[in-house]
């Protein structure tokens, strides 16, 4: 059985940082992808930063390029996201999700992934 569990999130000023973690257990369909996406209310899920995890290769939205970094940790099957920078429009729940990915891993399409954490929240104030 394929679990996430996010952590990390939290209250942070303008400008600061916070990291998350996305500890990924029981996956043993093949190569996998871990995507990051958030959602804020009112609004719909955003995709912001994806990585597959046999070769580290990652992909960033456009809207996090230059703040937000994507990296894992094979031992400890854990995934990060990095967050720079960081602005009040960035509160949101984040999720990560995974999913079978053997070339490439997605940004755009939540559906590329079949299990997905239940999120943490980050608040940014102003």
């Amino acid at each position: 059985q394929v679990k996430l569990v996010e952590s990390g999130g939290g209250l942070v000023q303008s400008g600061g940082s916070l990291r998350l973690s996305c500890a990924a257990s029981g996956f043993t369909n093949g190569p996998y992808a871990v995507g990051w996406f958030r959602q804020a209310p009112g609004k719909g899920r955003e995709g912001l930063s994806c990585i597959l995890i046999e070769n580290n290769t990652t992909r960033d939205a456009d809207s996090v390029k230059g703040r937000f970094t994507v990296s894992r940790d094979i031992a400890k099957n854990t995934v990060y996201l990095q967050m720079d920078s960081l602005k009040p429009e960035d509160t949101a729940v984040y999720y990560c999700a995974a999913g079978v990915a053997f070339y490439t891993c997605s940004t755009r399409d939540s559906n590329f992934y079949d299990y997905w954490g239940q999120g943490t929240q980050v608040t940014v104030s102003s």
